[in-house]
């Protein structure tokens, strides 16, 4: 499993530990067979474990807990990706500002104020 699914598989059951697995599906735009997989996965790491609620109406309710590694794993996947999107944020500035020069080589004086902010 990538980084960026576990991270945000893992976000999102922080946040709503009792989604299923066809919310969490479709909240991460993955097939319901990747979301299994990756529960699974997480599971068998000890990063998440399972509680079923016998007594619930839905005999199939459970809410998925992050342990502490789990949540510890939590933590270095947002500072990977923190990193990571930072890192994009930048070139991208860059490379807006290099598009900027480009263009006002090209510019006529009148046309210059355009693409100032």
């Amino acid at each position: 499993m990538i980084d960026e699914t576990r991270y945000r598989l893992l976000r999102l059951l922080e946040e709503k530990p009792n989604a299923s697995q066809r919310e969490l599906a479709r909240a991460l735009g993955i097939s319901v067979g990747k979301v299994n997989y990756c529960l699974h996965a997480l599971i068998d790491k000890g990063s998440l474990k399972i509680k079923n609620f016998g007594r619930n109406k839905r005999k199939l309710a459970y809410a998925y807990v992050l342990t502490p590694k789990g949540i510890e794993e939590k933590i270095e996947l947002t500072l990977r990706f923190l990193k990571r999107k930072v890192a994009e944020y930048d070139a991208l500035l860059a490379d807006i500002e290099e598009l900027k020069r480009e263009v006002e080589k090209f510019r006529v004086p009148a046309r210059r104020q355009v693409l100032t902010r």
